[in-house]
């Protein structure tokens, strides 16, 4: 594979300055076109040690207006990067719309350390390689530009090269703290980046393969490529994508018995006897409050996700968690239509942003299957998008639950009778009128859409590793309980198990090893 990175290429100085002025200025003009789009590049920088990745970067941030333009280096990992999935610190690198993010190394950094280093086998890193390839797929669907960039030497260059680096002190490969070289391996490593590229090269998200012995063929061929790939992209009409949605929903026949969801198995008569409710909510809160104290003490993120119909709850259920856990622990999230910086980035990068550190436990009120359901319903999302979505969104939940995330997600429902009831006692009391929308009246008349959309979502989302519970809301005593009794029993579960127990079975490259409980 690298052969044709070995064949000597070369600019002289003078070929070089005469290209340079021109690139430089055709790159300013693509990035002003880039900027009224709604397209993100992220350019990804990786290759073998010494081949001058920091020189490439530092030229692109000379050639292009460094305003629209943000680098970011993932070396030694923070602590606040270790408490997190993985993929966090990727997500809050992500430019917004109209502008680009030079990563170096990328997600791919970890996967080719750790397999160098031993650290997982050739299985493993498939698996994570497969993850990436899904994740760059999910980005290009929502309009992102991604071009990555292999920057080899032989052998011989680059001994050659890292002598002189040698003699610089403010080398990054010079400060490496390992004592073991990847170029001490040199065929080792490239038999490792050989997999690496092989296994995630993809028309959407292509690897280039650039020759690094001259600096100045190298810029160039970095500055030109990243010229056509940007120019080609706002030269189509749509993103070019590969066909990866899922297939139409089963076609229904058309009789009531056919039409049967799971909310219509929901058996909503049922209740709780207000001094059985007292009884029983203060013996789960004092459970709740204790086992988030453990949950902190063992560096377990609880994740707590409301969804439901409009007055089904979710607000009721959220308080009476929330009046039981010390407000140093959890932090409540209220998802409503967002903001512009977040229509700037893919739906996902909003709750990636707010996955708390280890111990902590955040409570959404409503989340990111807004994409399923209001966002399909309405109309707010093509049907592409929606579709995708749910593979998405599983494998968001999944790397939360493989970092040791205690997930549990809830869907509140009550009839259309009791609905109708709630919606007026909110019209009819002053200090709850602001409850009370025209949207909740609309949303009424398309109840049939909303239902079909969360059999839909709960069928396509309910994991071994993140299942929906069902609760019965018209009574919001049986309600309240029921998912508080729910939250203690998946902590209480979750708690017993040792970090080295924790994920859902697959070993990926990559991820953090965890070390087992004291």
């Amino acid at each position: 594979m690298f052969e044709a990175t070995k064949v000597g290429r070369t600019v002289s100085k003078g070929e070089f300055k005469a290209q340079r002025d021109e690139l430089r200025t055709e790159l300013l003009d693509a990035q002003r076109r880039l900027k009224e789009s709604d397209i993100s590049v992220i350019v990804v920088v990786s290759g073998v040690e010494a081949a001058g990745k920091g020189g490439v970067v530092n030229a692109l941030n000379e050639w292009l207006d460094t305003r629209g333009v943000q680098t970011f280096a993932f070396w030694e990992m923070s602590d606040e990067e270790r408490e997190r999935p993985r993929y966090w610190r990727f997500w809050r690198a992500l430019p917004p719309r109209g502008e680009i993010s030079i990563l170096f190394g990328g997600w791919y950094l970890g996967p080719i350390e750790q397999r160098f280093q031993g650290h997982c086998d050739d299985a493993a890193l498939d698996a994570e390689l497969a993850r990436i390839v899904d994740f760059e797929r999910m980005l290009t669907q929502d309009n992102a530009l991604i071009v990555k960039f292999w920057f080899h030497l032989s052998e011989k260059d680059q001994k050659k090269r890292l002598k002189e680096l040698s003699r610089d002190d403010r080398s990054r490969w010079k400060m490496l703290p390992e004592k073991s070289k990847f170029s001490e391996q040199y065929q080792h490593f490239e038999h490792v980046a050989e997999r690496v590229i092989r296994q995630s090269d993809r028309g959407i998200a292509p690897w280039y393969l650039v020759e690094a012995e001259n600096t100045r063929y190298r810029d160039l061929t970095v500055g030109k490529t990243l010229l056509q790939a940007i120019h080609a992209r706002l030269g189509e009409q749509q993103v070019v994508t590969e066909p990866a949605t899922p297939s139409d929903p089963l076609q229904l026949p058309e009789s009531e018995s056919a039409q049967v969801t799971l909310l219509d198995q929901l058996d909503l008569s049922q209740s709780l006897e207000k001094d059985a409710y007292k009884e029983k909510l203060k013996q789960l809160q004092a459970e709740v409050n204790e086992l988030a104290w453990t949950a902190y003490k063992k560096g377990r993120t609880t994740v707590l996700v409301f969804e439901g119909v409009d007055a089904g709850g979710k607000g009721g259920a959220i308080r009476r968690i929330t009046q039981a856990v010390d407000a140093r622990l959890y932090r409540t999230i209220p998802v409503a239509a967002p903001t512009d910086e977040e229509k700037a980035h893919h739906y996902l990068w909003r709750f990636w942003r707010h996955i708390p550190r280890a111990g902590h436990m955040i409570l959404y009120d409503r989340s990111w299957y807004g994409r399923v359901l209001v966002e399909r319903v309405e109309g707010f999302a093509t049907e592409a998008e929606w579709r995708r979505a749910y593979s998405e969104i599983n494998e968001f939940e999944e790397q939360l639950v493989e970092n040791g995330a205690i997930l549990m997600k809830f869907w509140l429902q009550v009839s259309d009778e009791e609905q109708l009831r709630r919606f007026k006692d909110r019209e009819d009391t002053p200090y709850k009128r602001y409850k009370i929308t025209e949207e909740d009246w609309r949303n009424r008349e398309k109840w049939s859409e909303y239902k079909a959309a969360i059999n839909e979502m709960v069928a396509r989302t309910s994991t071994e590793y993140a299942p929906w519970t069902l609760v019965e809301g018209d009574d919001k005593y049986f309600a309240r309980v029921k998912v508080l009794q729910t939250v203690c029993d998946g902590m209480r579960e979750a708690l017993k198990k040792k970090k080295s127990e924790i994920g859902t079975g697959v070993l990926r490259c990559g991820d953090l090893l965890r070390a087992d409980d004291d």
